[in-house]
């Protein structure tokens, strides 16, 4: 008992020396080059989960600290600063920038600079921004993350097609997309034949980040190919020094498709057949198929990523391997992707010389669903049935006459068309690049950069139809095979020079390089013919081939860390124009001043970044469709064109139209902009203003009679203009050892007008565009001067007084009491005033949860479904004894006929879309990291569009697969 009242009391008595042994601290965080407070400051002991926050005088207060603890001080873009405790009881601390932060560099063509001494309009956007889900396609990654990029999907279908506008393009009949370059690799622009999207060849899983060059001075680097941008796309390399590293990363997804075109159920069709004077009812059938419902399906995919990764001293190596098998919405369509993604890095003689080696392998294999049943979904008759025993075409029930033998002219059964049609394609792809970068040791800063890359793709496939099929009948071969070949080489080095002169405070970055690239692209295809001996009929193989060579160079000055100076200057020679025209060149030049360095603001506590940048440059675009437009070229027939001499049949060549003037489109950019920051770069953003003219316009264009080969030509005819401005802005909200919240929001204003088309002098002058479904060789829109070139043409509609539209009343816009073809007038355009994105990044401890908002304004579109079957005579009026179903936009309007070029079917396409919503949670390991997400996209779409969606690239809605919402299960091990 003593003994334990001894214990006690001692035990009592220790007690308080172990409180007092603890000591409470306090302090302020400020920000070194300022001496302004930091909010929300991690105030930590070092090795311990004890710490706290500072609040908005940058003051904390810190308990349970101990003697010879460490406390550790951060914030987010300052370097962290660690500072023993020996019993002080205030420790105030001015935490630094991150030098880090500061030299944080962005490539830009054949280099790189740092991002705040870049001229021109240069965005970056990493792979912490990226957008989540089962992507399949790269540039699906950056969708509504920068300003003055629209990216639009072409349609529903797994890894298809997507159009980037980069400031809205600036050509006509040339190519508008961006130039795209891949680990320095430039794409060919015309794609890859065989895949639906040629970026598919590149795991968005391996994607470190995208860097877009906007405006002339940026990209004038790359001169001929400049015009619409470019896009360099940097995948993930090994880290030096790294411990061995394995990555599982599963996706895995199904889609369905929310919303399908609204046309009459069998019932209405019933009522509308019976109410139309002169049908025959006794066509009707007795089924109610909804077709719609027949040809889609949920659809499955899945996303695996194995990746090993190791940095063993001085070589360092990342090896990847994908496999993506992706379903379409629409029965019988699927997307496969095997792919082998390698980098390796050595680095040799004190790291001066440093060898890297990337390889992208992938074979893609399709099952092309035959988008044709899209349509003939939407016209077939819902009276019918799916299936016919008594059938001659498969079991499938097909129009036919009194014989049997199906209607040639009437719809096909859209469930037919997909499950009595095999078309499969495979290609082969690699694209492999070998960089040697060397540090000459004999003058300091200057280096020599050698590209050497090949992009060779085969493909091959076939598309076979059972005799069984009614389609067999239309002239079309029960079965074609084809093949080519696609070849992209590229050689090219340059040296580049970074001296300090430290007499004029001067930083100087010179470079200087010889590119040559060379594309070769072979096709050739066979097919059944019943009326051939042998049945195969051969077509001639097709070659295309150009080469490109290039000269550059590029000088940068900054002088004192304030004021920036650069220029560059390229010559490019290509073989798609005459040697008079083959040489063109093509400089820019840029400043910019760091205002926040200026002696009057360098103290401010507020702002951290204002920079002031204006630029001018010339760029070209030398993808005019044909290879050789200046030269007359002969064109071997292709099927049913031969001549028959006695019992042979002879192939015949067709001269091709020609210009020998051909040369260059030519564009012109001014740009100015502005990047500023506040409170050490908590709230960033920029906002640019642009001009472009384009001369010398590529555009197919009408001829008169007998003076060329053909009644259209490609040649240079005019001039647009465009404009724009385009903001962006960055908000870390949020950032503490718990939380960090991001927000991002741009918004793109931009305007295209012709101010120049014809070879003469004629201001009414026109060119009809936009081929719509209904009749033959109708246009809805018009390339003519002082307008946007995605401009409607149109009748202005007549309404009653309850506002209903009045068939065939136009409003006489000419006033001669007769409404004619000049009573069209130019109406409203597909193209947007402005565009919008917002994301939203936020994680709270291993939680994370991110959205994407994307709206589009003052856009049009032609709803041509409505349109090509919106009034009784679509279905009634048939060449044969079939009718079609209506789009229910008949019951609305009651037309008796067509009202193709109607304003009615001109439909506002504005549009907000949830594109995007992902949550995930990490847990982590000692050995093993554990993250499991999951991501909903193309979520919600808020419109007025009576369409099936408003966003169709050109801006006619017709036959169009629509975009499945998706939700995506995502399983990430890492260990």
């Amino acid at each position: 008992m003593r003994t334990f009242i001894k214990s006690t009391w001692l035990l009592l008595f220790m007690m308080p020396l172990s409180f007092f042994a603890q000591s409470t601290l306090s302090g302020i965080v400020t920000e070194r080059d300022t001496g302004m407070p930091i909010p929300g400051a991690n105030v930590v002991i070092k090795g311990t989960t004890n710490g706290t926050t500072t609040n908005f005088d940058g003051e904390y207060t810190l308990t349970g600290v101990d003697l010879d603890d460490v406390i550790v001080y951060s914030y987010v873009g300052l370097e962290t600063q660690e500072v023993p405790f020996t019993g002080q009881e205030t420790i105030n601390v001015a935490l630094a920038p991150d030098a880090a932060i500061l030299e944080e560099v962005v490539l830009i063509g054949y280099g790189s600079t740092r991002r705040q001494d870049a001229t021109g309009s240069v965005e970056q956007i990493s792979s912490e921004e990226f957008n989540q889900g089962a992507i399949v396609s790269p540039e699906q990654l950056i969708q509504g993350k920068s300003a003055g990029v629209r990216i639009t999907s072409g349609n529903g279908a797994p890894g298809g097609g997507t159009e980037i506008r980069i400031r809205g393009g600036s050509s006509l009949s040339a190519n508008n997309s961006p130039l795209i370059v891949v680990d320095g690799i430039p794409l060919d622009q015309r794609g890859v034949q065989g895949v639906r999207n040629q970026l598919n060849a590149i795991n968005p899983n391996e994607i470190a980040d995208f860097v877009v060059l906007k405006d002339a001075s940026a990209t004038a680097i790359y001169g001929s190919r400049a015009s619409n941008g470019v896009i360099l796309i940097t995948t993930k390399k090994g880290k030096k020094n790294a411990d061995l590293k394995f990555e599982y990363d599963l996706k895995v997804s199904v889609g369905e498709v929310v919303e399908t075109v609204d046309i009459l159920d069998a019932d209405q069709f019933r009522n509308l057949i019976e109410t139309t004077p002169g049908t025959d009812v006794g066509l009707l059938g007795t089924a109610n198929t909804d077709w719609q419902d027949e040809i889609y399906q949920t659809a499955e995919g899945a996303i695996h990523n194995l990746t090993v990764s190791q940095g063993l001293d001085n070589f360092y190596y990342r090896v990847n391997f994908n496999h993506t098998s992706q379903k379409g919405v629409l029965k019988t369509d699927l997307y496969q992707r095997n792919a082998l993604n390698t980098a390796f890095n050595y680095d040799l003689l004190d790291n001066d010389l440093k060898l890297t080696l990337t390889a992208k392998g992938s074979v893609d294999q399709n099952d092309f669903a035959d988008e044709a049943a899209i349509g003939a979904a939407v016209n077939f008759d819902p009276t019918k049935p799916v299936y016919d025993e008594n059938s001659n075409y498969g079991g499938f029930y097909e129009w036919t006459n009194n014989n049997g033998v199906a209607l040639q002219q009437a719809t096909r059964n859209p469930l037919a068309l997909l499950l009595q049609r095999d078309a499969e394609g495979k290609t082969k792809r690699i694209i492999t690049n070998f960089n040697i970068d060397y540090d000459i040791p004999l003058i300091d800063e200057l280096r020599f950069n050698l590209n050497a890359g090949v992009d060779y793709a085969e493909n091959n496939g076939f598309t076979f139809r059972p005799t069984t099929s009614a389609t067999v009948l239309q002239n079309i071969p029960a079965e074609e095979v084809y093949w080519g070949i696609n070849r992209n080489q590229l050689l090219d080095f340059y040296f580049n020079y970074k001296p300090y002169v430290e007499s004029i405070s001067t930083a100087i970055d010179l470079t200087a390089g010889h590119s040559f690239q060379e594309f070769y692209m072979s096709s050739q295809q066979r097919y059944t013919d019943e009326a051939v001996e042998g049945n195969w009929v051969l077509n001639p193989l097709s070659i295309n081939r150009n080469a490109l060579e290039s000269y550059f160079a590029r000088a940068s000055f900054d002088i004192d860390d304030k004021y920036l100076i650069s220029g560059s200057y390229r010559m490019d020679g290509s073989s798609r124009f005459s040697e008079d025209n083959r040489w063109s060149s093509f400089p820019a030049v840029s400043v910019g001043w760091k205002i926040n360095n200026e002696d009057f603001l360098k103290d401010s506590g507020i702002l951290s970044e204002l920079k002031l940048r204006a630029g001018y440059g010339v760029t070209g675009n030398q993808e005019i469709g044909p290879n050789y437009g200046y030269l007359g070229v002969y064109t071997p027939s292709q099927r049913g064109a031969s001549y028959q001499f006695g019992e042979t049949f002879y192939p015949t060549l067709r001269p091709e139209e020609y210009d020998k003037e051909l040369k260059w489109e030519e564009l012109q950019t001014y740009n100015v902009g502005m990047d500023f920051g506040f409170f050490n770069d908590r709230f960033t953003g920029s906002v640019d203003a642009y001009h472009r003219t384009t001369e010398n316009l590529l555009a197919e264009v009408p001829v008169p009679a007998g003076a060329n080969l053909s009644d259209r030509l490609v040649t240079n005819v005019g001039e647009t203009v465009s404009k724009g401005i385009e903001v962006g802005l960055n908000g870390k909200l949020i950032q503490t050892d718990k939380i960090n919240w991001n927000l991002n929001y741009n918004i793109t204003f931009q305007d295209l007008e012709i101010t120049k088309l014809s070879l003469g002098d004629d201001p009414n002058f026109f060119i009809p565009q936009g081929g719509i479904s209904g009749g033959v060789g109708n246009m809805i829109q018009i390339w003519k001067t002082d307008i946007d070139p995605t401009t409607f043409f149109v009748y202005r509609q007549v309404y009653d007084q309850n506002g209903e539209p009045i068939e065939g009343a136009y409003v006489d816009v000419n006033g001669d009491n007769t409404i004619t073809e000049i009573d069209r007038q130019p109406y409203k355009k597909a193209s947007p005033d402005f565009f919008m994105g917002l994301t939203n990044n936020f994680t709270y401890k291993d939680f994370d949860f991110s959205f994407t908002w994307r709206g589009s304004f003052g856009g049009y579109m032609y709803n041509n479904m409505q349109s090509a079957t919106g009034f009784r005579g679509a279905g009634t009026v048939t060449p044969q004894p079939y009718y079609s179903n209506f789009n229910a936009n008949v019951l609305e309007t009651d037309f008796n006929e067509s009202q193709f070029f109607s304003d009615y079917y001109i439909q506002s396409a504005d549009f907000v879309k949830l594109d995007n919503v992902s949550v995930g949670y990490l847990i982590p390991g000692e050995k093993l990291d554990f993250r499991a997400s999951f991501t909903a996209s193309n979520v919600l779409t808020i419109t007025d569009y009576d369409g099936l969606d408003p966003e169709i690239a050109g801006g006619i809605d017709n036959n169009f697969y629509p975009r499945p919402r998706t939700y995506t299960l995502g399983l990430n091990l890492t260990f």
